[in-house]
């Protein structure tokens, strides 16, 4: 996840230019681990 925060430095990306951008796109992350993380637990994957 860190990864793909800094890993990409491209000037046209909208999260640069939105001062809420980098606090939505961490946000984001985390509800979509945690999704997956109780689909897969209710499934007995995990």
């Amino acid at each position: 996840m860190v990864g793909t925060i800094y890993g990409m430095n491209f000037d046209n990306m909208p999260e640069l230019h939105w001062a809420g951008g980098y606090p939505f796109a961490i946000v984001l992350m985390a509800v979509v681990c945690t999704s997956l993380y109780i689909i897969f637990k209710k499934r007995d994957w995990l």
